[in-house]
């Protein structure tokens, strides 16, 4: 160690204990703190402490009715698609045929919007004569009144 100690070594003063007349640490009322004077003495003294910043709890709002029925469906609702989905999935190779079939009458009554005007086209030439129409005029004079008539036969 170095010869020359820049500050002085003192001893602890003695505690307060109940044999010395002192009080106990449990039995220090609140507000009064044992402390340490800059002269060394231990003496009991009134503190003033700041009050620790208390974090208030989140005031609590009800679940709303709306909310609590929505989470009591959603698996409900979930368990239901799940089923929907296998369901589908035992059902695919006939929806494919059922779908195979719908084409099939689809095109079915297309070509038959298609075909019944021209079927009924040929069937009305063949049974009724083409119409004949004539037209006769007749007029006297260069400016005179002309009249005709029009016959359909």
């Amino acid at each position: 160690m170095h010869p020359q100690t820049p500050y002085e070594i003192t001893t602890l003063p003695p505690q307060p204990t109940a044999r010395h007349g002192g009080m106990l640490p449990h039995e220090i009322p609140p507000g009064v703190q044992l402390v340490t004077l800059p002269n060394g003495v231990r003496a009991l003294a009134y503190t003033q402490t700041t009050p620790a910043p208390t974090v208030s709890a989140p005031a609590t709002t009800p679940i709303p009715t709306w909310a609590k029925t929505t989470a009591l469906l959603a698996p409900t609702i979930g368990g239901g698609i799940a089923a929907a989905g296998v369901g589908l999935s035992y059902a695919a190779p006939g929806l494919i045929a059922m779908s195979h079939a719908l084409w099939a009458a689809v095109a079915l009554v297309a070509a038959g919007a298609v075909a019944l005007p021209v079927l009924l086209g040929t069937a009305r030439r063949k049974t009724a004569a083409p119409t004949q129409i004539t037209q006769n005029i007749t007029a006297t004079g260069l400016f005179g009144k002309a009249t005709g008539t029009i016959n359909h036969r």
